[in-house]
């Protein structure tokens, strides 16, 4: 069929037209996939480079399987772009990642294909294994299938998974390892290495070969299972010395076959789904094909913001984030403290530590996505006497809570977390929003937690955190830029109460002190004088501030946290263990927060700037003062 009169995207009714395209067809239309994610995501921002690497992969899970009654579980789900436009969102795919549109995660009250709910790292197979045990119950013959990246390999649960689900043989359970030799920043460690022993077995890729040739001479009939498998434990034999780690956990290995190519992937998957029993599929892709910024530099488009796609240049470039200074002034630190070491959990460009990695490699550590050995591994440096900085993403965190108790606060030993993307995050959605860290830090024994409003502060705050506490000691920090509206505000002390006015009193941190001083200013343009308490050592709480504000007759604390176990919370309570006679408010968070702009999501959470002094001049109004 010339591209002329083949089908189109917009006139396909996908998933099921795909199982009667033709593989040249495929072809054009995975061309046409790369076109429209390529031009979202320069508008929309989002995750361009593991999604253009796994298209391909996409049309043939669609194309063998059928959704929604077979299940394809996306670990993480940051590639699950190419499935949402296959599966009825191709229509409405310019909303993604936007207020009220489609989520860049798989969600399942999004679309019935969107099988689970995932923007955290290594649980796919322990779903995908569920899921089939739900089918062997119901007496299904369905697929369960988990697409999961090898830098995710590098996640514990992903072995736990396995270990519990390869011995299992009456099962139509599959495993995709969609292998791009990346997660975020470049995959590291035995693993990689081990992925990359067999990628570059030229004997592998005959394996494939040897196969076509062999199920070429196969009669089809009820022995088309069993000749497959003594077409495979006969190439195993003969070509391979070895078996493969997967296989020793219980597995049918194939592959690795070339996840560009459409017509190794339908035969390989063809293969697979005659096995009915737990079978792993090695598929190697390049992440970004397709888009030469993207493939030439996969890590700076694995996450990026809008872009110009004849450039790939981002529209904003060149500013400092509040990761880029926390990575730089730590590696200024250390070029005078040889004690000082950083950890990042495959997060070294997110996180700012690249810098710290150029000027002292011996002290830097890519733990891979194990965020549960970076804090115990951080511990056990801070046992031998180093100065342990493990820098993550506050969502992430919260997949080390008991490491945090158990190998960190519990023996006292001196490891600061450096917070990252603390409080929204915005178009990323629920799975990523940073609200739990405060709730689950102050739940700690022991444990200190600062909270900068400026990039002078964090600076602060980071020495103080190294060299002035002891035991656990988080500096969180929100995602972007300074707001410069705090820039100029005096630093140094644990906190700060401007004003003196007696009548009302704004309490905050972090970026919500800027929002703040600009609902302040909005106040004073109506006669109306507020103070502000502004915090920067947040936890544990000052007992002696109390006595010092316990005077004013309106107390409101705007906290961008969850209101279980908030520092608002605690004040309240001490408060009122003071016999505070006003009226005190808290407003924060109690809901799971979806993606929208950071502006857009604080004011509907009656956090921005504009939401407090209504909330303030709507008291004042009440009383009669306005």
């Amino acid at each position: 069929m010339s591209d002329n009169n083949r089908k189109k995207l917009s006139d396909l009714n996908l998933p099921n037209d795909l199982k009667t395209l033709s593989i040249s067809e495929c072809t054009a239309l995975c061309k046409e996939i790369r076109q429209l994610l390529i031009s979202t995501v320069s508008k929309n921002g989002g995750h361009l480079a593991s999604n253009l690497g796994a298209v391909e992969l996409t049309v043939a899970l669609h194309k063998n399987f059928n959704s929604p009654e077979d299940k394809i579980v996306w670990d993480v789900g940051h590639q699950a772009y190419t499935h949402k436009i296959l599966t009825g969102r191709a229509d409405s795919f310019s909303t993604l990642r936007q207020e009220n549109g489609l989520s860049g995660f798989p969600k399942p009250e999004e679309s019935e294909h969107d099988t689970f709910i995932s923007g955290h790292s290594s649980t796919s197979v322990s779903v995908a294994y569920a899921i089939s045990e739900g089918f062997r119950l119901q007496n299904k013959d369905n697929y369960a299938i988990a697409v999961i990246g090898d830098g995710a390999v590098t996640g514990g649960m992903f072995y736990e998974a396995m270990n519990n689900c390869g011995k299992e043989r009456d099962r139509n359970f599959i495993v995709v390892l969609n292998d791009n030799a990346m997660s975020i920043s470049k995959s590291v460690g035995s693993v990689a290495k081990y992925l990359k022993s067999l990628r570059n077995t030229e004997k592998y890729y005959n394996t494939k070969v040897a196969v076509k040739n062999q199920l070429k001479k196969l009669p089809f009939g009820n022995s088309v299972e069993k000749k497959i498998r003594n077409v495979k434990d006969s190439v195993k034999a003969n070509i391979l010395e070895e078996s493969t780690m997967f296989e020793d956990m219980g597995f049918v290995y194939l592959g690795p076959v070339d996840g560009h190519n459409l017509a190794e992937l339908d035969e390989v998957i063809h293969i697979a789904k005659h096995y009915h029993r737990p079978v792993f599929i090695h598929v190697k892709t390049t992440k970004g094909k397709g888009y030469g910024p993207a493939e030439k530099n996969p890590g700076e488009f694995h996450g990026i913001s809008r872009f110009d796609i004849a450039t790939g240049n981002p529209e904003v470039s060149g500013e400092d984030s509040y990761s880029t200074v926390f990575g730089r002034e730590l590696t200024a630190l250390a070029h005078n403290d040889e004690k000082i070491c950083a950890i990042t959990a495959a997060m070294k460009y997110g996180t700012g530590l690249q810098h710290f990695a150029g000027d002292f490699p011996d002290r830097f550590y890519d733990v891979g996505i194990a965020e549960q050995h970076a804090v115990t591994f951080a511990g056990g440096l801070a046992s031998m006497g180093f100065l342990p900085v493990f820098a993550v993403y506050s969502t992430f965190l919260q997949r080390a809570y008991d490491q945090l108790i158990h190998d960190v606060a519990i023996g006292g030993l001196h490891v600061v977390i450096g917070v990252d993307r603390a409080g929204i995050v915005g178009n990323d959605g629920e799975t990523h929003q940073g609200l739990f860290d405060i709730s689950m830090l102050t739940s700690i024994p022991n444990t200190s937690v600062y909270s900068p409003s400026s990039y002078n502060e964090l600076k602060y705050c980071m020495k103080k955190a190294l060299y002035e506490e002891k035991g656990l000691c988080a500096v969180r920090y929100p995602r972007g830029n300074e707001d410069k509206t705090a820039a100029h505000t005096p630093v140094g002390t644990d906190y700060l109460l401007q004003g003196n006015s007696g009548e009302t009193l704004i309490i905050a941190y972090g970026r919500l002190y800027c929002e703040a001083l600009k609902a302040q200013k909005k106040l004073k343009e109506k006669g109306i004088s507020c103070d502000i308490l502004k915090l920067t050592k947040i936890y544990p709480v000052d007992r002696n501030i109390v006595e010092k504000i316990k005077n004013y007759s309106f107390i409101v604390f705007f906290e961008e946290t969850m209101s279980s176990g908030s520092i608002s919370s605690e004040f309240g309570e001490m408060l009122a263990e003071s016999d505070y006679t006003g009226v005190y408010r808290h407003v924060t968070v109690n809901e799971f927060v979806k993606q929208a702009s950071v502006d857009a999501s604080l004011e509907k959470l009656g956090l921005s700037s504009s939401k407090m002094a209504e909330l303030i001049y709507r008291r004042y109004s009440e009383n009669g003062k306005a």
